[in-house]
């Protein structure tokens, strides 16, 4: 079996660094464009199924890359991103940083001593339940030999790889740091064990955006 796990393509909101989480946000123009281009590279791998996130940015980028082939997507919660309760909205980086967004970016300058805001979901429930993911798919006979595509979200993106490395202290969740835009990291599975092949593919040319929260 073979995941290629792909963060989706950037929306209004990752461009004006605002708090997402399960805000439902669609992709921009541009992030569009990094899905087609996404998609190009990946045409000739033989995809027999998807897994999205049921948020639309995540889905709708499964939906390109997937574009004119007859391949079934399923949503699952288990890789929906993090929720962030009423950070969601805030712009946490840049000139229109907001006053009070230094709590929320524990979450990446500080994250052992990150706390979920009301509303909000905690990294060890992150953590769980993409592992939940994971075990359920790796340990599936059925999916055994096929090509998944699974399309997610920056924090979700980083749990689910984290438990792969054998990552799960929360103080080093970013040791890799965020996964950009429409990267596509490879995992191959044998005896239902995954392992990382092939880690931040990029298939468009233009610069990487980096998130930063400085």
């Amino acid at each position: 079996m073979k995941l290629y796990v792909v963060r989706h393509g950037e929306t209004d909101w990752n461009k004006a660094r605002r708090v997402q989480g399960h805000s439902d946000i669609p992709l921009n123009e541009y992030g569009i464009h990094l899905a087609r281009q996404t998609a190009a590279g990946m045409k000739d791998i033989p995809f027999d199924m998807a897994y999205t996130s049921p948020l639309i940015r995540a889905k709708k980028t499964a939906e390109i890359i997937l574009e004119g082939r007859n391949i079934p997507i399923f949503e699952s919660e288990g890789i929906k991103e993090m929720g962030f309760g009423v950070y969601e909205g805030m712009c946490c980086s840049g000139e229109h940083k907001a006053a009070d967004s230094e709590a929320f970016n524990r979450f990446f300058k500080d994250t052992g001593n990150y706390v979920p805001a009301e509303g909000g979901e905690s990294i060890q429930a992150l953590m769980e339940r993409t592992g939940s993911f994971l075990k359920e798919v790796c340990e599936d006979e059925k999916l055994q030999g096929k090509h998944i595509l699974i399309s997610t979200h920056g924090a979700a993106m980083t749990a689910l790889l984290n438990h792969i490395r054998g990552n799960l202290e929360i103080v080093d969740f970013w040791k890799w740091q965020v996964p950009a835009n429409c990267a596509v990291t490879v995992v191959e599975v044998k005896d239902g064990v995954p392992a990382i092949v092939e880690e931040n593919k990029i298939y468009y040319k233009e610069p990487v955006r980096r998130w930063s929260v400085e």
